[in-house]
């Protein structure tokens, strides 16, 4: 018995060091990177200036067309993230800040993500590389339920999101493969010919007062950032779109507008417009707010 005993001491001792080791190797490996996706190019980014920046989810990533802004002589990026919730919105904004970053103006699309303050899991793994190293990322994630696991556990984390963080991204970071990410300055078109479901029900959408929005309208005050909120098109046959309306209800200054573009020729998908329609989208705002 007490040599079992012994033998497992060992083993949870060597399990332990083998785990702290990989942690080690990971982040080193992970952190070295910047041009993978949004969340490292901004953590790796330092007094970047822009007239207009937009940021929200696959709805602000394939909406805006990055380009038509700079052809008014608007520099500007799409920091919009598929997946990501307003959690990530805001958090992403405060490195931002912390990085010296100066934004004239920042186009927040913000209509079905105001309903939830739920983290996003993809989104969330690109920021656990740093989580021992950044105080915002660490401070943001401290009331997560898991933030013990995620915080104290060696390579917990890197387990837990294997399939965004584990030993495919270590290898295809070595490898320097790129990424679609930052081209088109963030803009990610859709130009396939296959349509997805041209059908959505957001009925059962609930608007809440959502304090990540709040945490991104206190910053832009703080730091003299013209915040724009805009709600995006999505298709006619979409049940519920008195949504919207709820939203703008709730929240005054959001802008609606979801039917700028109706046609269903101009969506990839009901809630994404092809790159057609975000031309035709990118324009309507630019004409509203840069004339």
């Amino acid at each position: 018995m007490k040599r079992f005993f012994k033998l497992l001491v060992l083993f949870v001792f060597i399990l332990f060091i083998a785990s702290l080791l990989l942690d080690v190797i990971f982040t080193t490996i992970i952190s070295q990177s910047s041009e993978r996706n949004k969340v490292e190019n901004v953590l790796h980014s330092f007094g970047k200036k822009y007239d207009v920046v937009i940021m929200g989810t696959s709805r602000a990533n394939n909406h805006f067309v990055t380009d038509l802004f700079e052809m008014k002589g608007l520099k500007s990026f799409n920091y919009g993230i598929s997946g990501s919730h307003l959690f990530e919105t805001s958090l992403l904004l405060k490195l931002m800040m912390a990085n010296k970053f100066q934004i004239k103006n920042l186009i927040l699309e913000a209509d079905l993500s105001i309903c939830n303050e739920k983290r996003d899991e993809g989104t969330t793994a690109r920021f656990m590389p740093y989580i021992h190293t950044n105080s915002i990322i660490k401070e943001h994630y401290k009331h997560e339920s898991d933030f013990k696991q995620l915080y104290y556990v060696p390579f917990y984390r890197y387990i837990k999101f294997d399939a965004k963080i584990g030993f495919r991204e270590v290898y295809e970071v070595l490898s320097k493969k790129p990424t679609n990410t930052l081209y088109n300055k963030g803009y990610y078109p859709l130009i396939s010919d296959k349509k997805g479901s041209m059908k959505n029900d957001i009925s059962t959408l609930k608007v809440i007062r959502n304090k990540y929005y709040e945490e991104i309208k206190k910053l832009c005050k703080q730091n003299n950032i013209n915040l724009i909120v805009v709600m995006t098109p999505m298709c006619k046959n979409t049940k519920g779109l008195d949504f919207f309306d709820k939203v703008k209800k709730q929240y005054p200054e959001i802008n609606n507008f979801e039917n700028t573009v109706t046609d269903d020729r101009y969506f990839a998908s009901c809630g994404h417009l092809n790159n057609e329609g975000a031309i035709i989208y990118t324009n309507h705002i630019i004409n509203t707010f840069f004339k």
